[in-house]
């Protein structure tokens, strides 16, 4: 007969959310509604044979927290009364991390808890504390941008990917800013419980995509919407759908009726890169993706990100990731694509 812990662990799955003063509220309610969300479409589904999450919320102290939104979170148990196994061990980010990182308990209780969890992640800034604990030592990780040449600077033990919305470096996760956090937990529910319920949770939640971890933090997309030149920006939608096309710079400046050289000019101060490189920039963004959620071929996906051939794309990725597109490949794929 199977031992009672044994049988409880395979009914529930344990998520154990370390949180501070002023953490972003966002890094801990947005992973933890997505474990939340598992539950309720498993038991929507009438799904009595997978594990559920049993959510739990630990500081340093209990008792009401005030996060860096102003709002409070009642944090109802401290970290030293969380015993025995954990299934997921997460740490929020957020104003606070600084402090958070010379409060000794925290950090004890994350070197100590993280042998006895599945996995260990971080989100946004939490990833200063699974370092400080020592336990990003030789491994590869991820913080929001603005964080990534201190995080290496600061600890020269870890490996710094500034890229990802999250990496995955065995049992260890670690996500890009705010909402990055949601896409890490969509990926670890995926894991547990397959894509088909990850996408539900995601359309439930309504969001628009439910990103994979080599997803840029660094938007194409973005760049398009950010600027106030009404026709450059309906450019860049138009070209970040027809990526297969002419986007050379005298069709570009045709379409929005400029010379080439205006164009140039304008293109440069509105988007702060060359139209070329911007492109480039837009077919690498859709070729990763591709690459990571779905079968298709180098050769294909060369042609229908307007590559052409799988060396220009391979040449395009080594400028711009350093990797070649079937390493990338090996390395960020989502499992269940």
């Amino acid at each position: 007969m199977k031992a009672v812990a044994d049988q409880f662990a395979e009914r529930v799955r344990r998520v154990v959310l370390v949180t501070f003063p002023d953490a972003q509220i966002l890094d801990v309610t947005g992973p933890l509604q997505v474990f939340a969300g598992a539950n309720a479409r498993l038991e929507a589904a009438g799904d009595r044979r997978s594990p559920r999450y049993a959510i739990e919320l630990v500081a340093s102290r209990p008792g009401p927290l005030q996060t860096s939104s102003g709002l409070e979170l009642v944090v109802p148990r401290g970290v030293r009364d969380v015993r025995g196994p954990i299934d997921t061990l997460l740490v929020a980010g957020g104003e606070g991390t600084r402090a958070a990182l010379g409060d000794r308990a925290l950090i004890q209780f994350l070197r100590r808890a993280a042998p006895r969890a599945r996995r260990v992640a971080s989100i946004c800034t939490g990833t200063f504390l699974l370092a400080e604990a020592g336990l990003l030592d030789g491994k590869r990780a991820v913080t929001h941008w603005a964080y990534c040449g201190e995080l290496a600077a600061r600890y020269p033990k870890l490996t710094v990917e500034p890229d990802p919305i999250f990496v995955r470096d065995g049992k260890t996760w670690s996500s890009a800013g705010v909402c990055a956090g949601m896409d890490m937990a969509l990926a670890m529910a995926e894991e547990d419980h397959g894509r088909e319920l990850a996408l539900t949770v995601a359309r439930w939640m309504v969001i628009f995509l439910k990103r994979p971890g080599g997803q840029s933090q660094f938007s194409v997309g973005l760049a398009a919407q950010a600027t106030e030149h009404e026709r450059i920006r309906e450019l860049l939608s138009w070209a970040s759908a027809h990526l297969a096309s002419d986007l050379g710079v005298a069709a570009l400046a045709k379409r929005v009726a400029m010379s080439p050289r205006n164009f140039a000019r304008v293109f440069g101060r509105e988007v702060g890169d060359t139209p070329a490189r911007w492109v480039e920039r837009a077919r690498v963004e859709a070729a990763r993706r591709l690459l990571e959620e779905s079968d298709d071929g180098v050769e294909a996906i060369a042609a229908l990100c307007g590559f052409g051939t799988a060396e220009t794309l391979r040449r395009a990725f080594l400028r711009q990731l350093r990797v070649a597109p079937a390493a990338y490949r090996t390395r960020f794929r989502s499992a269940a694509a």
